[in-house]
């Protein structure tokens, strides 16, 4: 496990939603991780210089797409893993660990604030798109953030071809959105065991309760 990154991520200002990704050149097959310099250094591709989304680690898709394209061409293994991530705890922390430990870098898909009211209804989220994606930015396991605003992460995945999909445990295999897109290329589908206590509805709950 890398160490916590230190530091602000960056100004606040908030992104612009995501519009439905745009169709990129298909990238070879996934190959085995290269080495390559950490991620977020200042010659990396995910550094914020070279950032156009927002603070920190917050992407545009289009630049996302292209900074995933060139990672895979170097040999690096592309994670891709999506949610809310509303009231970010430490079950969220440690699901995000565990997947950039799968490959050379993590890119995390958040629903867009809309995106949230389809599927979980009127009430969520609690915390905006633009605030949840910066503060998923500061943390060290993950090199960049995409907001989506369509229902499901599927046109985003379709876009950036991953090698490794990651979801919960909690979801079945057949259920996972992407599924057919990364395992048609030779990429394969994880499902990590989700930490056990740890959920945005349980916080919410105790604060109604208080």
């Amino acid at each position: 496990m890398r160490p916590a990154r230190t530091g602000s991520p960056g100004s606040s200002s908030s992104p612009g939603r995501a519009s439905s990704p745009g169709s990129s050149s298909s990238p070879g097959s996934a190959s085995s991780p290269g080495s390559a310099s950490s991620p977020g250094s200042a010659s990396s591709p995910w550094s914020p210089e070279s950032n156009d989304g927002g603070p920190g680690r917050l992407f545009t898709p289009a630049r996302a797409i292209a900074q995933a394209v060139e990672r895979r061409a170097a040999g690096q293994t592309i994670v891709f893993t999506n949610g809310v991530f509303d009231l970010l705890h430490p079950g969220h922390v440690r699901y995000l660990e565990q997947a950039r430990r799968l490959g050379d870098a993590l890119i995390v898909g958040v629903n867009s604030d809309r995106s949230v009211r389809l599927n979980k209804g009127a009430g969520r989220p609690i915390t905006p798109e633009a605030e949840r994606a910066e503060i998923l930015s500061a943390l060290d396991c993950v090199d960049a953030v995409v907001i989506f605003d369509e229902d499901t992460p599927h046109a985003i995945i379709a876009a950036l071809q991953p090698d490794v999909l990651v979801k919960g445990a909690d979801w079945a295999e057949d259920a996972i959105v992407g599924r057919d897109i990364v395992e048609a290329r030779g990429g394969r589908v994880v499902r990590v065991d989700i930490q056990p206590g740890h959920s945005t509805s349980r916080i919410i709950e105790k604060i109604r309760l208080l």
